[in-house]
């Protein structure tokens, strides 16, 4: 279970996120969403240590990792992707992939000169891995393929692909189906649910297509202005009066939309 205990963010005098509280059960798949500049991207920052924030608490299966740096977090089990796919271009798949498994080694620079049992070991677990989330994901037949030629929405699985590299309990996932075409975004639905459904990965998603939104979640975590406003299943989300206003304004409330 994460939890996010009072976050506070501030960017010079810009309070982006204020008093923020939410839960996120196991094997849920739980959406975070809210108009642009409410602050999801900034909470998932916080929660990964992308940025400094000025007051709460990050709360993973009951240990504080509030304190910790980013690649510990990530040795915790919390993995991410960002708004734009960042792939290295000219590797291919494989090689992409791969690179999501460096806070896994369990090797010294000793180990990689003189490429010791240790290192052959690792290797072995490394690539193994590789071709555990290509399977899951549908990626074998891509795999030497360099990512600059992969259709977006490929890339997009490729870059969720390296975040489940690292064995992570929790995946934050930032706009997936942002950019695809209704075939892609489908496929990606069926990604998505299949991380949670297949390798019990609990989901937290901030995605500004409503649909998506909600056929795959189990809890909506709504914000506005930096402030969590609702919190409920998708049934209640879309009859909250609050959400209604935060979207589409008060003449919608008015007009009873």
């Amino acid at each position: 279970m994460l939890e996010i205990k009072n976050l506070n963010v501030w960017f010079g005098g810009l309070h982006a996120v204020k008093d923020f509280n939410m839960i996120v059960e196991d094997g849920e798949i739980h959406s975070l969403i809210g108009p642009n500049g409410a602050g999801k991207t900034t909470v998932f920052n916080a929660i990964t240590k992308v940025i400094r924030f000025q007051g709460g608490e990050i709360v993973l299966d009951g240990e504080n990792i509030t304190r910790l740096k980013p690649h510990e977090i990530v040795r915790k089990g919390i993995s991410r992707t960002f708004q734009n796919v960042v792939l290295f271009r000219y590797m291919t798949v494989f090689e992409n992939l791969l690179v999501g498994y460096h806070t896994k080694y369990e090797m010294s620079m000793i180990d990689e000169v003189f490429l010791t049992r240790r290192y052959s070991r690792e290797t072995l677990k490394a690539f193994s891995k590789v071709l555990d989330v290509a399977d899951l994901l549908d990626l074998k037949n891509k795999l030497s393929l360099p990512a600059s030629i992969l259709p977006y929405g490929v890339q997009k699985v490729v870059e969720i692909g390296r975040a489940l590299m690292a064995d992570p309990k929790i995946v934050l996932l930032d706009e997936p189906v942002a950019g695809l075409t209704e075939v892609e975004t489908k496929d990606m639905i069926r990604v998505i649910e299949k991380i949670r459904n297949d390798w019990k990965i609990t989901i937290v998603l901030v995605e500004h297509d409503m649909s998506v939104v909600m056929n795959i979640s189990d809890t909506i975590t709504v914000m506005d202005f930096g402030r969590k406003i609702a919190e409920g299943k998708p049934e209640e989300i879309k009859r909250n009066p609050e959400v209604v206003k935060a979207y589409l304004g008060d003449d919608a409330i008015a007009s009873g939309a």
